[in-house]
């Protein structure tokens, strides 16, 4: 809980510093703010009363929050040179991305219902103002209305789902219900099942899975580049993992329910999400469909709840780190145009660029000995025992994915004398380092 309120005031202090249009000095007070919270939480400097831990973070809960602590960190420094070009918004830009991580957190501790549905939306309200924060752009407007209207129907269904559930057994405790729905499996009325599909519903919004992921290349494209690669990597890895959390502690006496509707949407996102960028010819919207693909690979992870989380972190930091590097790259590049082909030389022409994008390429893609590689082969290994058909087919998509990635590869690399010379400041350098660094030897967190 205090790794929250640590972050949540960092955040207050960075939306007033603002106003003295100090790029740097708000970043600095941002990332320590990031950096402070996780250092308290890690190693149990509790300054509240007990009363008020209303949030869980076990060990592997911690491990979590340090990852998306430490994502949101490199991306407020890869957006440094965005945040210069518009120095009187860096502190609102700043402290929402924090209040939105502040939201995440709770999702990441969540004890009940009451914590969960409140990070929900702490952590998405932000996202609506930041993806519309491209002013004169009609595209940035459309992403965040979009974004908005649909995320408030998704939150009207969890409101309903979890009014539903409260309805059948009487308490937001988690623990409570998952011990119900398994001591009284054959005696739950059917209203507890109907809360059960309208939370599922929500979930599957919010992670941009089949049904609901049509708004997710629209709403990537529309919002600014920095924003959308915290939308794409953070805000994933805690809905992923909220997800995996509620349904993995919440329903497990009626697992047989939810779990055929989730094996179906993770088989018909696999499939959207790599034919959709087959022919996609800008860098948002292939990363847009791309998140479709892995995420429907991390939801895996929900079928396997009971072997340990230990394969989605790994899976996470290699995607995670993956988004970052490449959305760092393309804000080099071409933020304004966004073309696929403006790729063309950079990597040849530019040694640091290209080393990172060819590992961040072959990471995503799950080839080794990349972070990316360890953590599909931990996910499809739990999942094949009892879904042995859907990782055969998340292995042909796999393949569709290698050919997918190695041709930006091949674009990114070949010689191209019209190539830009790309002159990095000291923070994207750092960002690209960290990011290969993690994705070299990102899957030796489990030894830590």
């Amino acid at each position: 809980m205090e790794a929250i309120v640590i972050i949540f005031i960092s955040a207050l202090i960075s939306l007033f510093l603002g106003i003295l249009k100090k790029p740097t000095l708000v970043m600095v007070v941002s990332i320590a703010g990031l950096a402070i919270g996780a250092i308290v939480q890690n190693y149990e400097w509790y300054f509240l009363n007990e009363k008020y831990q209303l949030l869980d973070f076990n060990d592997s809960n911690i491990q979590f929050l340090n990852l998306a602590v430490t994502l949101t960190g490199i991306i407020i420094l890869s957006g440094y040179k965005h945040f210069m070009d518009e120095p009187a918004t860096i502190g609102d830009f700043s402290a929402l991305m924090l209040f939105s991580l502040s939201g995440g957190l709770c999702l990441i501790g969540f004890k009940d219902l009451f914590m969960f549905f409140l990070g929900l939306e702490i952590l998405s309200i932000p996202l609506y103002v930041l993806a519309g924060s491209k002013k004169k752009s009609a595209s940035s407007s459309e992403a965040a209305l979009k974004y908005f209207y649909l995320g408030s129907f998704a939150t009207a269904l969890l409101l309903f789902g979890i009014a539903l559930v409260y309805g059948t057994v009487g308490t937001f405790n988690i623990e409570k219900i998952g011990f119900i729905s398994m001591l009284f499996t054959d005696q739950l009325p059917s209203m507890f099942f109907v809360g059960v599909l309208f939370m599922l519903a929500a979930m599957l919004f919010k992670v941009g899975a089949f049904p609901f992921h049509f708004w997710v290349a629209d709403v990537y494209q529309g919002s600014p580049s920095v924003f959308m690669t915290y939308m794409s990597s953070v805000v994933k890895l805690i809905g992923i993992y909220a997800f995996y959390r509620l349904f993995g502690m919440m329903f497990p006496g009626v697992e047989t329910f939810w779990t055929t509707l989730i094996v179906i949407a993770i088989f018909v996102s696999m499939f959207i999400g790599n034919l959709s960028a087959l022919n996609q010819d800008t860098f948002k919207r292939l990363m847009a469909f791309s998140s479709i693909t892995n995420g429907a690979y991390a939801l895996m992870t929900v079928l396997t709840y009971k072997s340990g989380s230990d394969a989605l972190l790994v899976y996470m930091v290699g995607y995670g780190f993956s988004v970052v590097a490449l959305m760092t790259i393309n804000m080099l590049v071409n933020d304004n145009d966004d073309k696929l082909s403006s790729l063309a030389g950079i990597g040849y022409k530019n040694p640091l660029i290209g080393v990172v994008g060819i590992v961040a390429l072959l990471s995503v893609a799950g080839i080794p000995p990349m972070t990316g590689f360890f953590g599909k082969a931990m996910v499809f290994y739990q999942a094949f025992e009892e879904n042995m058909w859907l990782v055969s087919f998340a292995l042909l998509n796999s393949a569709i994915g290698v050919y997918i990635y190695l041709k930006i590869t091949m674009t990114l690399m070949k010689k191209d004398d019209n190539a830009a010379v790309i002159s990095l400041n000291w923070s994207q350098q750092l960002v690209l380092s960290i990011s290969l660094l993690a994705l070299l030897f990102g899957w030796t967190i489990l030894y830590f």
